[in-house]
C-alpha cells in the first residue's frame, strides 16, 4: 500500500474538494513561521498520548517540515489501524516550492 503523497496529488484532492484531514505533527513554534489552513496540529512527540483524537477512517495527511517526522508519524498509525494514513512527500518545503510560493520557507 503507497504511503505517500506529493504536493502536487494533494492540491488536486484539495481542488476537487475531496475529504482529507491535515495533520501537522511540527512544533508550535514552526506553524508561526509556515503553515496550511485547517490542519489538526499534534507535535510528534505528542502523537503517542492523543493519536485516539484522529479518526481512523478517515484519510489523513500528515506533513512536517521535510517529510521524515510525517513519515515516522505516518508508519506509527498505520501500526495503530489506521488504514488510510499518507505523508505528504517533501513536507511542507515541498508544497511552498511546487504548489504555493506564498508559504514561506524556512
Amino acid at each position: 500500500m503507497r504511503k505517500e503523497i506529493t504536493p502536487a496529488e494533494l492540491k488536486s484532492r484539495f481542488d476537487a474538494h475531496e475529504p482529507v484531514v491535515l495533520l501537522d505533527v511540527r512544533e508550535p513554534e514552526e506553524l508561526v513561521l509556515a503553515s496550511l489552513p485547517d490542519v489538526i496540529h499534534i507535535p510528534m512527540g505528542d502523537i503517542p498520548a492523543r493519536f485516539q483524537e484522529l479518526d481512523p477512517e478517515q484519510e489523513i495527511v500528515v506533513l512536517c517540515h521535510h517529510g521524515m517526522r510525517s513519515a515516522s508519524v505516518v508508519q506509527f498509525l498505520a501500526q495503530r489501524d489506521f488504514p488510510r494514513v499518507l505523508n505528504l512527500a517533501g513536507g511542507i518545503d515541498a508544497w511552498s516550492v511546487e504548489v504555493d510560493p506564498s508559504v514561506p520557507r524556512y
